[in-house]
């Protein structure tokens, strides 16, 4: 019994990142989603996901990605297609786990060219199932929803880490 009691010192992480991972998925449901360039728009939700991945391992990314893709799901009316992408990648990402994630300070470039490539990986299967379930394939879909919001989504990866402390 003891063994599934938690210290304070996790119990403090773990809702910290709770708190963290529901106020990415507020702030992309209220504001991301309505700041768009040309169709495109960011997606920090997958940021924070590889985030996760990144400092904490392939389980914690997983479950990252599986809970803050469910309630994307739930407010964007998408049921499985964000729970199922941000799985994935927090699974993926999380293969790559760093040993001491708070000493990691990648450049801007390293930054720019991380988020691109994850948000191409992500948003090419993302836009694969869309076409999937709609039975249709348009420009729009290449080069907005899968390009435009991959590059914009690299952006927004580059500005959060000039902010970070």
């Amino acid at each position: 019994m003891s063994a599934l009691l938690l210290s304070p010192t996790t119990l403090g992480r773990l809702l910290k990142i709770t708190l963290q991972g529901l106020l990415t998925v507020v702030l992309q449901w209220l504001v991301l989603n309505r700041l768009r360039l040309w169709g495109a728009y960011p997606d920090a939700v997958l940021l924070f996901v590889a985030y996760l991945g990144l400092a904490y391992g392939r389980r914690v990314g997983l479950v990252g990605g599986f809970t803050s893709g469910l309630l994307l799901d739930a407010l964007l009316d998408s049921w499985g297609l964000h729970t199922f992408t941000k799985s994935l990648m927090g699974f993926l990402t999380g293969l790559f786990a760093l040993e001491r994630p708070e000493a990691f300070r990648p450049t801007l470039t390293q930054t720019f060219l991380g988020g691109m490539v994850l948000a191409l990986v992500h948003n090419g299967l993302l836009v694969a199932l869309l076409a999937l379930a709609a039975g249709t394939r348009t420009a729009f879909m290449i080069e907005v929803l899968w390009l435009g919001n991959a590059l914009y989504t690299a952006v927004l990866g580059v500005l959060v880490a000039l902010l970070r402390p």
